[in-house]
């Protein structure tokens, strides 16, 4: 017999005598079937989230701060999604960190909405970052599919209100259970075995939507891939140099791999813990599949972790603006460093707010200019008067 028909089945009395049996509802009534964590597997856990949350959470402050900081940054879709990411990321470092060494750690037992409150900012962190990256592969398929009118089509006010909905849809979504839709049984089918007072129901429809948000990724970049290997394949043909064309489905390559890389990625960190929320609503898990949907759970704080690093930072408008903002503090700190071994690549027309020589450089410049004009006249005029 299962744990949960055990639990049900048993009268108040046979619960008391029969000491044997794996839970009963007063152990479930302080949450406690749920810490089902070891000692060992308690400090790997908590080593995981006190790396990863404080490095996740300062990588992706820092791309949030360069986006709002460059002024010419934030006038472009890419990067307000790309900001969007990074401020999803900031939530979920936050949110899921606390809430789950507070649960699992320090085995805290919060009432229903207490609860549900915590649950839903970390289920509003994670579904806001899938819906970014679902809007970020957007972008860069209008950018390949429409590219003489990708301007027209996607233009700053479009992404907001695109920003906007997602957020807004996320938010109601998320807090679904803490509006009514959860387990009304006292942690009983058809509760969730992975978390307290979420109705299965609830579960399931979650779960669905972020597979759907993960196969349009999916798609997206695989009409991309197609795209540039059409593209590069015309282009070696109506070239006919096979130095070039060997070049160019070398690039096609390296794409390939950056795409592939990322989806990677994607899958590995998101997958395990999605199946295991699908198992759930069907079976009735083990205290062994509640222990290793713990450490699969941690993947998803991983995801948060790397996405600064394949998103933002690959972006070269990014990495200069990071690379002035060290300069700044070089500047500021009285660093000896030389400027040049921090002076990025020469702009191009789109980063035309990059220059290699900073404001507070500038009047300097111009008035040494002056003054060394001003002595060369007046050495004329003495060779003049002379």
């Amino acid at each position: 017999m299962e744990e949960w028909e055990v639990s049900a089945s048993l009268e108040p009395t046979e619960a008391k005598g029969n000491s044997s049996s794996p839970i009963v509802d007063r152990s479930c009534e302080n949450l406690e079937c749920y810490m089902v964590l070891i000692e060992a597997e308690k400090t790997a856990i908590g080593s995981i989230c006190f790396l990863a949350g404080p490095f996740t959470l300062l990588e992706n402050a820092l791309v949030l701060g360069l986006i709002a900081a460059t002024a010419s940054l934030r006038q472009r879709p890419s990067y307000l999604f790309i900001g969007s990411l990074a401020l999803a990321d900031v939530f979920a470092s936050c949110f899921f960190t606390t809430s789950f060494l507070d649960f699992h750690l320090f085995r805290r037992s919060d009432g229903p909405t207490a609860y549900l409150f915590k649950l839903g900012g970390v289920t509003m962190a994670f579904t806001s970052s899938v819906g970014s990256l679902l809007l970020t592969a957007l972008d860069r398929y209008l950018c390949i599919y429409q590219a003489s009118s990708y301007k027209v089509l996607l233009t700053r006010r479009r992404a907001l209100l695109s920003l906007l909905i997602l957020w807004s849809t996320t938010i109601f979504i998320s807090f679904l259970p803490l509006m009514g839709w959860r387990c009304h049984t006292d942690l009983t089918p058809p509760c969730s075995r992975l978390f307290p007072y979420i109705n299965q129901g609830y579960l399931a429809c979650w779960t669905s939507f972020i597979l759907v948000l993960l196969a349009l990724i999916l798609g997206a970049y695989a009409l991309i891939l197609w795209k540039a290997h059409r593209h590069e394949s015309s282009m070696t043909s109506l070239q006919g140099a096979a130095g070039t064309g060997h070049a160019r489905m070398r690039m096609d390559i390296r794409l390939a791999r950056t795409f592939g890389l990322i989806l990677l990625i994607l899958v590995g960190c998101w997958l395990p813990a999605l199946s295991f929320m699908l198992a759930d609503v069907s079976v009735i898990l083990t205290h062994t599949q509640q222990r290793a949907f713990a450490f699969c759970s941690t993947l998803c704080l991983l995801n948060s972790a790397v996405n600064p690093l394949l998103y933002a930072l690959r972006c070269r408008e990014l990495r200069v603006a990071l690379l002035q903002f060290l300069q700044r503090l070089c500047v500021i700190g009285r660093c000896k460093m030389s400027s040049e071994d921090l002076s990025p690549e020469p702009p191009s027309t789109e980063d035309n707010n990059f220059t290699g020589i900073s404001e507070e450089e500038m009047p300097r410049t111009r008035t040494t200019r002056l003054h060394s004009i001003s002595e060369k006249v007046s050495n004329q005029q003495l060779n003049v008067r002379k």
